[in-house]
């Protein structure tokens, strides 16, 4: 079969798994599945796996980009902006920019969840920072946590 490309272009990206860089900590891993960077920035697609009582981020917001959570497995707790709401496997929350939010794996189980970032900014930047922060047991102060957030978009409420 053949195709008039005429009206298109060769412009797919495929990434075999082997080739798709992660990060890992003792707690929680995120898969870089499709970054910003692969995207022509569209969006950004990672995979956060996260061990029992992993935890995860107060509640905050981002004013250029919406974020997306799909479940993949385990449950994990979601703040909409109002309220709290236990997620499981094929459940899915979407923050428009600047919508309150914020997660946390807290149940007994690993859980797994997909998150999508639109438009897609350099989100594993701020990821791998959080991680070597952790790692090294550097104290920030309050201003410094303050300029990370900011730096990256992310602004607590």
């Amino acid at each position: 079969m053949s195709f008039d490309h005429a009206d298109g272009e060769i412009s797919a990206v495929y990434r075999q798994l082997a080739t798709v860089p992660d990060l890992t900590g003792p707690t929680a891993s995120t898969t870089f599945l499709a970054p910003g960077s692969i995207t022509r920035r569209q969006f950004g697609l990672f995979r956060r796996d996260m061990q029992p009582h992993a935890g995860g981020p107060d509640a905050h917001i981002h004013r250029t980009f919406s974020e997306s959570f799909y479940m993949l497995e385990g449950r994990v707790r979601f703040y909409d902006g109002r309220d709290w709401v236990e997620a499981k496997a094929g459940d899915f929350l979407y923050v428009p920019k600047s919508g309150i939010h914020a997660f946390k794996a807290e149940s007994d189980e690993p859980s797994s969840m997909l998150i999508l970032f639109a438009p897609g900014k350099a989100r594993e930047r701020f990821f791998r920072e959080m991680e070597e922060i952790r790692i090294s047991g550097r104290t920030m102060t309050q201003g410094q946590w303050t300029e990370l957030y900011a730096r990256n978009d992310q602004y607590m409420v």
